[in-house]
């Protein structure tokens, strides 16, 4: 059969496989540190009785149960192995892989218990394939058959599977670069190369003009539509690079390449990547997606071509070490495995960020010298894409996501979890030089989208995001649930402005009888919002929630009853209510301003507003000065 396109026989630094590598860069150095604390911690976990079923499995401390994902561990060991030579971690690869093996089903697949989805055998295919070349050489030549018929029904699964009406996006272009990896270590057959190229175009396809990659979220017959930067930079993207790079597919990197110069805007000075927007931000944890791989491998894929990646990728993995305790990841920074039924978080990011550092160290072009700005470093810029109409601001110390992005799932295809991410033109993520975050977002109620992955909570959570609200006979409503808002930003002399204009509706998207219009204006010291109320139908008690993070050493105090005065370590600020007839409320339920996802704590400040005695209109003007 003739091949479609050229292709290469290594990829990148792999002719030095079976050398001991070195770690010549910083880059390197930090990979290897959060690797060697990840996958330490796996090793614990790992079965290591051999009359037990089990044997060479990987227990979750959470749900005390095998996940057969859990087994892409045998790359993350390997690469351990690699650069220690201690074969503790070459003996856990082989016994992982070798209970992966006995957990596959007749027809090639792996169902990732506890439930039936058979998708993320492109995951485990891809780690297997990835430790091979350095794994054979310790295997008989039965266990060499065994593996590689293994992999080779794995592929085929995947062959005949895989596609966007079967998968989320994020599975095709990971399915990609597994294809090209089983070809390039294991099977040499067509068949893998050409569904390789399958996947990576049916992805490219459903870029948007802003490279947003859609289809991370429900079915509309049976097309899945919705935007989620955190999977898009978490998997699809180096999924596609790693396709291109093997079969030297230079067109479709190049996709990839002008995706990622533009999803580098939401990486923020701290490291946190800003993808509380998107359709599946019920994951989201501040340092990606929660059951997704990580971006280190991304960034370091690009780093020869702009050494700001490389940059984005060390801040990212800070602020990921934020988040980890005892080798373990959890939910996120502040909310390490809180409501957990054990006190303990599940492995799924532990194992899944072992991977990317493990990718990242083996396929990065690693750069020395001393770190380049990121473009969040770099004073003042917006960045508007109107196809998800979301506009990240850096302007004097601030910066700040806004979003009015109108996805939602017409059907309910979802049940739910597709519903509650922030929308409605909220200002989500705002940043302060030497404060951090000062506000945040989450769902806007709880929704527990995957079970094993959201803990089970009883008690009552409340929304972090910074929102317009109101209670009636007719149940909540907001502006986090507005599709249709109205969205527009511009640069003047004195900073920039956002104008977005809605109206506050229910979780079923219907308006409940008032309008709003949000005016930000972000300046090198000020970030401001000017709310405009006009009640049209009806006239509700309306208030305004603007929840404040509690970093380490944050203290906020009522001043009076026009000032809130929020101290930290380095750095204090004022918010002032400028204008407007309102009620200032301090620090009411604080202990429920909490989400595990992104793993965060705020401290509350609402301003309640009557509706006006004359008139339909409130106009309320408040402020954030950085002392």
């Amino acid at each position: 059969m003739k091949r479609i396109f050229p292709f290469v026989l290594l990829l990148l630094a792999a002719g030095c496989l079976h050398a001991q590598p070195t770690l010549a860069t910083r880059a390197e150095q930090e990979y290897f540190k959060t690797l060697s604390e990840l996958t330490n911690s796996l090793l614990k976990q790992q079965n290591n009785d051999k009359k037990d079923p089990d044997y060479g499995g990987i227990l979750d401390p959470e749900n005390d149960i095998y996940y057969s994902r859990a087994a892409e561990a045998v790359y993350p060991f390997t690469v351990m192995y690699r650069y220690t030579q201690d074969q503790k971690y070459r003996d856990a690869a082989i016994n992982v892989g070798e209970w992966l093996i006995r957990q596959q089903q007749p027809t090639g697949e792996w169902i990732e218990n506890p439930w039936e989805w058979t998708g993320t055998t492109a995951d485990q295919l891809m780690m297997m394939a990835a430790a091979y070349p350095t794994l054979k050489e310790h295997l008989n030549k039965s266990a060499r058959e065994r593996w590689e018929q293994s992999m080779r029904a794995a592929g085929m699964y995947l062959v005949e599977k895989m596609e966007p009406d079967f998968a989320s996006i994020n599975y095709v272009p990971t399915s990609a670069g597994t294809m090209a990896m089983l070809w390039q270590n294991v099977a040499r057959e067509d068949v893998f190369l050409e569904k390789a190229r399958t996947l990576a175009w049916q992805t490219i396809a459903k870029m948007d003009e802003d490279q947003f990659i859609h289809g991370e979220a429900a079915r509309v017959h049976g097309v899945k539509y919705g935007v989620d930067l955190g999977y898009q930079m978490d998997m699809s993207l180096w999924g596609l690079t790693l396709y291109a790079r093997i079969t030297e597919d230079k067109e479709a990197e190049s996709y990839a390449r002008k995706s990622l110069a533009k999803v580098v805007h939401f990486v923020y000075p701290n490291g946190l990547i800003d993808s509380s927007w998107g359709a599946r931000s019920y994951k989201w944890t501040g340092y990606g997606t929660k059951t997704a791989d990580g971006s280190q491998i991304l960034f370091a894929l690009f780093a020869d071509e702009d050494p700001a990646y490389q940059t984005a990728a060390l801040r990212n993995l800070e602020y990921l070490r934020s988040a980890v305790k005892n080798g373990l990841i959890g939910y996120g920074r502040d909310v390490w495995a809180f409501a957990s039924k054990t006190g303990q978080p599940n492995l799924y990011p532990t194992f899944a960020r072992a991977k990317n550092l493990a990718l990242a160290l083996e396929y990065g072009k690693h750069q020395s010298g001393d770190p380049v700005p990121l473009p969040a470093d770099k004073g003042d810029w917006v960045r508007f894409f109107p196809t998800v109409k979301v506009g990240v601001i850096r302007k004097g110390d601030w910066m700040t996501t806004i979003s009015a992005y109108d996805y939602h799932d017409y059907t309910n295809w979802g049940g739910g979890k597709y519903t509650h991410f922030p929308r409605g033109g909220a200002m989500l993520n705002l940043w302060l030089e030497d404060f951090g975050m000062l506000t945040t977002a989450s769902q806007t109620q709880y929704h527990r989208g995957e079970e094993i992955h959201m803990p089970p909570i009883e008690d009552t959570v409340i929304a972090l995001t910074p929102r317009i609200e109101f209670h009636s006979e007719n149940g909540y409503f907001t502006n986090l649930y507005e599709t249709k808002a109205k969205i527009s930003m511009d640069e003047t002399s004195s900073g920039v402005t956002t104008e977005v204009i809605g109206e506050l509706c229910d979780q079923e998207y219907n308006p409940g009888g008032v309008a709003y219009r949000y005016n930000y204006t972000i300046g090198d010291r000020t970030a401001g919002k000017r709310v405009t109320l006009r009640y049209h139908d009806r006239t509700p008690d309306v208030q305004l929630v603007e929840p404040v993070v509690l970093n380490e050493g944050v203290e906020v105090e009522k001043v009076d009853e026009r000032t809130v005065r929020i101290r930290s370590p380095k750095r204090n600020v004022l918010f002032r209510i400028k204008e407007g007839d309102v009620q200032l409320q301090v620090g009411e339920n604080t202990k429920d301003y909490w989400y595990p996802f992104p793993g965060l704590r705020c401290y509350p400040i609402v301003l309640k507003v009557a509706p006006p005695a004359e008139g339909f209109e409130r106009v309320i003007h408040y402020e954030f000065e950085a002392e």
